[in-house]
């Protein structure tokens, strides 16, 4: 019965067109948990052209690699990432996220799957090939694992201690 049931509901959903258009806008959004991330806007045919987002990379005449110094720099933890910390697109980010989160300070994020050119500009600034890529108050760490490592040892505790917000104590 629920392998009819399932076949049944893949045979229709199969059907259906996609509806994601490939066009994005990146721009920070604040969740109500505090934190502040990029997302991905599609562009949706029934709304006026006045009323869709821009994108701020390329109406604010700044450079890419301006922008990732100003997040580094304005941002006491930074991390540029696959997805953004409500919905990693990849196990590490969701590593990463879960480990800083754990310390419950102000996490900024910013999704590079949006963008190539920020993604490229990123590895540049940090000169590291690899995602995610984190940065506390402008300092680079390194990914997820060095992040975990620094968990599991106390490093990063004492890393994030003089960040505001309300830290778990363990």
């Amino acid at each position: 019965m629920a392998r009819l049931l399932s076949s049944t509901l893949l045979k229709g959903i199969s059907g259906l067109p996609a509806t994601r258009s490939s066009r994005t806008v990146s721009g920070f959004i604040y969740a109500n948990n505090g934190m502040r991330y990029s997302t991905t806007v599609p562009n949706d045919p029934d709304t006026h052209q006045d009323f869709l987002p821009s994108n701020k990379f390329e109406s604010s005449g700044t450079s890419l690699n301006e922008i990732v110094e100003q997040d580094v720099r304005d941002n006491p933890v930074m991390i540029y990432m696959k997805g953004v910390p409500d919905f990693p697109q990849c196990g590490f980010s969701s590593l990463a996220v879960r480990v800083l989160k754990h310390y419950n300070v102000p996490l900024s994020a910013r999704n590079i799957l949006e963008n190539p050119e920020l993604k490229s500009a990123v590895k540049a600034y940090s000169h590291w090939p690899t995602f995610p890529q984190i940065f506390i108050k402008g300092e680079f760490i390194g990914g997820s694992d060095i992040i975990l490592n620094m968990h599991q040892n106390g490093e990063l505790k004492e890393k994030l201690q003089d960040i505001s917000g309300n830290q778990k104590s363990e």
